[in-house]
């Protein structure tokens, strides 16, 4: 039988140097496409993704062009909006890639809501920028004109920030497995996933505004799919520790223990390495014989045989 694998891919990961066009980002699309028909033969693949540039600039065309008459989506709904624009390049790219070969596959993009808790503490504390960048008194008149929260950002302006919380279970979970269970290869949880919560006397479902980080909701997907294998696709091949510095080194095989040492020490930066890490480590936890693998798409077949990335089990 194939091994399950999910791969996690980032939001810039179809977005090179800031180019934002559509066609560009169907041009890098061809490529990934290119490596999950690779794939396909030996796997079954499930590819999750992030939504970073694209659903800010969703939101940016939104914000600029609401009227009374047309107001701008709120973000769930931009989120909604990046899984089926991601999930097209993918599935075209895909598409064309077997079709090269002379060749078919069954290729489906399953837009998915992801549950959250609405006690997650997250949203006490809401640290996740999205959107356009404003001056200090703008920043300030929309946040009472919306009710936003916003943040100065590292010096570059002003900007909404939002609520980041753990995922918690995936609504389409069972259509996916099926999907999988007929050969099919499936794009979900993009962007992190649609966020809802489930209202408390009906327990039916509710989208709130906030942005799931893609690398942990992609482990909870490899998680109820029964994945064998997780993939985090970064910009860079290895972890490393020190990274930039003279002393920089990379971690290839390693165990769940070794990298949460290191953790402890802060070796890893939240928004940047650290969340990936935390994935891949909660996946070889999860299950024995699970393995959580993070590296970039150049070498993700060599990972996946072994001999590349960083590559963490129990």
């Amino acid at each position: 039988m194939k091994k399950r694998v999910v791969l996690a891919l980032g939001g810039n990961a179809l977005q090179k140097n800031g180019e934002a066009t559509a066609e560009a980002q169907k041009k890098i699309a061809i490529s990934v496409g290119q490596k999950i028909a690779e794939l396909a033969n030996k796997y079954e693949i499930v590819v999750a993704h992030g939504n970073g540039p694209q659903v800010g600039n969703i939101l940016i065309h939104e914000e600029s062009a609401a009227t009374e008459k047309a107001p701008a989506m709120p973000l769930e709904t931009a989120v909604a909006m990046s899984q089926g624009q991601i999930g097209y390049w993918l599935t075209q790219a895909i598409n064309n890639a077997f079709a090269k070969k002379g060749q078919t596959k069954k290729i489906a993009t399953v837009i998915s809501q992801v549950i959250v808790d609405r006690n997650d503490p997250a949203f006490k504390n809401p640290t996740k920028p999205i959107g356009q960048f404003y001056n200090e008194k703008q920043a300030k008149a929309l946040a009472k004109e919306n009710g936003w929260t916003v943040k100065e950002d590292a010096g570059r302006g002003w900007r909404r920030v939002v609520a980041s919380p753990k995922p918690i279970d995936i609504v389409e979970k069972k259509t996916i497995v099926e999907l999988l269970n007929d050969n099919v290869i499936v794009i979900a949880a993009g962007g992190g996933g649609i966020p809802v919560v489930r209202t408390k006397i009906l327990k039916r479902l509710k989208g709130i505004d906030a942005v799931i980080d893609k690398d942990y909701a992609a482990e909870k997907l490899a998680e109820l799919v029964k994945a064998d294998i997780f993939v985090s696709v970064t910009a860079v091949p290895n972890v490393y520790i020190n990274y930039g510095t003279p002393d920089q080194a990379s971690i290839e095989k390693t165990t769940t223990k070794e990298i949460e040492h290191l953790k402890k020490y802060g070796y890893f930066k939240a928004g940047s390495m650290l969340p990936k890490v935390e994935a891949a480590v909660k996946f070889a936890k999860y299950k024995s014989g699970n393995t959580g693998i993070i590296t970039d798409i150049d070498h993700l077949s060599e990972a996946l045989n072994g001999k590349a990335g960083t590559i963490v089990e129990k």
